[in-house]
């Protein structure tokens, strides 16, 4: 992989690069946001996806071209690892080796983006499945957490059983509202 490429799934380096343009989020948070909006049923012929998220991440001013970029590949990379059938969804966040409070505060801040990213294009909860209302609520239980974990084996364990929960319930989301509207597109595209 090029270290280009790397940026999109390394938390730290999109994190810097967020950091660098004056964007108050951390990596975490933007990969949250495009993911609740994907899998909220938001239109992916629909552009106005860049400046909405600029609007929320960086008060309302427009990305520089760079940042655009970035994000843009970003967003195409979770488009395509939501389609794939094998669950590849890779959420943004420190790697293992991070102390596990950051990782911690790191997945409230991917799950706040998702909840917003999601809110931004699902306002009407009556036409979702109870497993995605579920899920949606548990969502805005783990937001809440803000106590210390200790680093010890128990924590470690609960903190990846938290984390896969929230990567399965997020393809969940997208399986039941965003996907068909990949799915077109795919077979859209096949047709030209």
């Amino acid at each position: 992989m090029s270290e280009q490429a790397s940026i999109y799934e390394n938390y730290e380096q999109l994190s810097n690069k967020l950091n660098q343009e004056n964007i108050i989020v951390d990596g975490a948070e933007v990969h949250g946001i495009l993911c609740g909006m994907l899998a909220g049923g938001m239109n992916v012929d629909d552009h106005g996806w860049v400046e909405a998220l600029a609007d929320v991440i960086n008060q309302g001013e427009a990305l520089s071209v760079d940042m655009q970029d970035v994000i843009t590949e970003l967003y195409n990379q979770i488009c395509q690892q939501f389609i794939e059938p094998d669950f590849a969804l890779k959420m943004c966040l420190p790697d293992d080796a991070s102390p596990i409070n950051e990782r911690g505060q790191a997945l409230t801040h991917w799950v706040q983006g998702f909840l917003l990213g999601f809110g931004l294009h699902q306002a009407d909860l009556t036409k979702c499945s109870e497993d995605v209302k579920e899920a949606l609520e548990d969502f805005s239980q783990i937001v809440r957490m803000d106590e210390q974990m200790s680093e010890d084996e128990e924590s470690e364990q609960a903190l990846f059983e938290v984390v896969e929960y929230v990567r399965i319930s997020a393809m969940l989301c997208f399986n039941e509202l965003g996907k068909s509207l990949l799915d077109s597109r795919q077979h859209s595209s096949v047709i030209h």
